[in-house]
């Protein structure tokens, strides 16, 4: 059955065809319509299910890992601040191997106050034990949140579920609704093995000498490790019971049958502008291959590899910040980049679209933020920031290349939410015994 569904009705509509039983979350723009649809699904009894109320994001996580630690099937809703206020929870969740299902609306962190898109909250929690499965569009949101809930019961991993504030959670699209008979088929009742029972007392989460506590570490991160060959499976079998699979590295050539010389690597929303974007220049002559990243956690190391390695060049869009790195995609990116050997190091463009959704004009002016070599901004003008004549960018009036003009000549306009701009490219030599990293405009 095909509905015009919002994004955010898009995952209650999954959470209910995935038979939940508990709900638990706090109201948090722009999440805030998922969990209003499931209470109110809930409160006139058309999903039976329980919707636990509380005060706060940390509280409403504890409530889902008590209620997954029944043997009940879960899930929770958050957003930016309130991922953070789930911080210490999201470790419980993952460390106690329950499968929760968490639906993140990405939305930038405060200060300054912002909802709009930008993927730090959950890049943020990328080390918390989470399985991290970033969305396209709304179609995709619901299909993610049915194949979350056999992951996590597959492998005793909670997932989260991630997608781009407004751009999917407040836009509504044509949905492929699937049926019930056919999600029973799909994602069976969970059946777990320990659970808490009053019949049956067990301690759970209790205090770990360290020879056992390194067990359970590693037996985690063997199920991180699985996760990969465990999720290309589930989506198989979901593409088979229903017509559409994600994988998780999408490859989209611009030449059919030869790669381009340049990948630009998306997660989230922006990935449906960069196909439209690339087609368009690929009629005009100008080739550069989409690759799109579904699966972040456990990071698909040796697909990414595989992948990226038939490239000249990597340009990674990051809709994040990291203060420290260049940007967390490009940080996990670069390693396989590195791994391909002397012969094989390739130029990795990093292209930073994560300051809280502000818009990126391809033709549009060059600023100079007042941070100096951080604050460079493709976008509308504001009070805050002062015109330099086209071309110019940098200190001391140096002329040089801008980033994002180098590569429009080689076929790449982002656009729907930008950041800034950080004028490197990086080659990562493996000659230099430190892996020397050459900076050049």
């Amino acid at each position: 059955m095909k509905r015009v569904l919002e994004g955010s009705h898009a995952v209650s509509t999954a959470v209910e065809l995935a038979r939940a039983q508990v709900v638990s979350a706090y109201p948090i723009t722009p999440q805030t319509h998922i969990v209003e649809r499931l209470a109110e699904r809930i409160a006139s009894g058309k999903m039976n299910a329980r919707f636990l109320r509380v005060e706060s994001e940390h509280s409403a996580m504890a409530a889902v890992i008590g209620a997954a630690a029944t043997g009940v099937r879960t899930f929770t809703a958050s957003s930016s601040q309130g991922l953070a206020l789930m911080h210490e929870m999201l470790h419980w969740a993952a460390g106690a191997r329950l499968p929760i299902v968490l639906a993140d609306v990405n939305r930038a962190m405060a200060p300054g106050w912002n909802i709009w898109a930008d993927q730090t909250d959950t890049l943020s929690q990328r080390d918390t034990g989470w399985i991290q499965l970033y969305c396209e569009d709304v179609q995709e949101v619901l299909d993610t949140v049915l194949i979350a809930y056999r992951l996590a019961e597959t492998v005793r991993l909670p997932v989260m579920v991630a997608m781009d504030a407004f751009f999917l959670s407040h836009t509504c699209e044509p949905v492929d609704i699937p049926s019930q008979e056919n999600v029973d088929a799909f994602l069976p009742p969970w059946r777990p093995v320990d659970v808490l029972d009053p019949d049956d007392p067990r301690a759970f989460c209790q205090l770990t000498p360290p020879e056992i506590y390194t067990e359970f570490r590693c037996k985690m991160q063997r199920a991180m490790e699985e996760g990969i060959e465990t999720y290309r499976e589930i989506d198989e079998a979901f593409g088979l019971a229903f017509g559409r699979s994600y994988g998780i590295c999408e490859v989209v050539l611009a030449k059919k049958g030869r790669v381009a010389p340049l990948a630009v690597v998306t997660t989230g929303s922006a990935t449906g502008t960069a196909r439209a974007t690339l087609s368009r220049l690929s009629e005009r002559g100008v080739e550069a291959d989409l690759v799109k990243l579904k699966l972040f956690r456990p990071f698909p190391l040796d697909e990414v590899r595989r992948v990226l390695g038939a490239y000249e060049r990597v340009a990674v869009v990051d809709r994040n910040i990291s203060y420290r790195d260049p940007g967390l995609l490009l940080v996990d990116h670069r390693g396989p980049l590195s791994l391909l050997g002397p012969e094989g190091s390739r130029p990795a463009r990093r292209l930073r679209d994560g300051g809280g959704d502000r818009e990126r004009h391809p033709g549009g002016p060059r600023h100079e933020g007042r941070h100096g070599d951080h604050g460079r901004l493709l976008g509308r003008r504001r009070r805050n920031l002062r015109h330099r004549p086209p071309g110019a960018v940098g200190s001391g009036g140096a002329e040089r290349r801008h980033p994002l003009r180098v590569l429009r000549q080689r076929g790449v306009h982002e656009h729907g939410g930008a950041g800034f701009v950080v004028l490197a490219v990086r080659r990562f030599d493996d000659h230099h015994p430190a892996g020397r990293s050459e900076e050049r405009s």
